[in-house]
């Protein structure tokens, strides 16, 4: 069984102005379809096909490119889309809002140092919040299409909320201006569906 595409939970002009609808249709019509459609080719009439993104990526060979800048593209942009929503913003609340608090001890220091692992990733890459096995959160930042989920990326936990900064998810809009791009964010995170996402670990 190959993997497919998915569905915006809204529609491309949804998250606008803090992400416009050009960067949307071409983000996810041409860069996740092109991971997609590489991952499939990558794991045809292999072991790994048949098997969830979750498996490949836990038990990945870090030697395998092909699987793990398509596979790793594939889960990332799968988590972006998810965690975004045109009614974001605010802050989490429950227990996501205190494991937030234990871990960072405000969300404000959340913030910051989310904020700071995004706009200092060099080159391309990812921010992550994870969470581990104790419940606790960490952030951390991986380059290309590398997570947390991949052995030895030294995250060591699984994404709950991840933000792309290649340029190609805020160069139209932002032009250099990655911080400003990084705080529009903000507004547009589902902390409902981060929450869910925190609470099945």
């Amino acid at each position: 069984m190959s993997f497919k595409l998915p569905q915006l939970p809204y529609d491309y002009d949804a998250l606008a102005p803090h992400i416009d609808e050009k960067t949307m249709k071409i983000h996810h019509g041409k860069h996740h379809q092109g991971y997609t459609d590489k991952l499939n080719n990558a794991i045809e009439g292999t072991d790994l096909e048949g098997k969830t993104i979750e498996n490949i990526l836990i038990n990945l060979d870090m030697e395998n490119k092909a699987v793990r800048n398509n596979g790793g593209g594939f889960y990332n942009h799968s988590l972006f889309w998810e965690i975004m929503s045109p009614n974001g913003g605010g802050e989490p609340s429950g227990d996501l809002a205190k494991a937030i608090n234990s871990s960072f001890n405000s969300f404000a220091d959340f913030k910051e140092k989310f904020s700071e692992t995004a706009k200092g990733q060099f080159g391309s890459g990812w921010a992550f919040l994870c969470v581990k096995e104790d419940g606790s959160l960490d952030i951390c930042g991986c380059p290309n299409q590398d997570n947390p989920l991949m052995p030895g990326v030294g995250c060591g936990g699984t994404p709950i909320l991840g933000l792309d900064v290649w340029e190609h998810a805020y160069y139209l809009n932002y032009q250099n201006k990655r911080p400003d791009y990084v705080e529009a964010f903000f507004n547009v995170i589902n902390w409902e569906e981060v929450g869910a996402r925190y609470s099945k670990k």
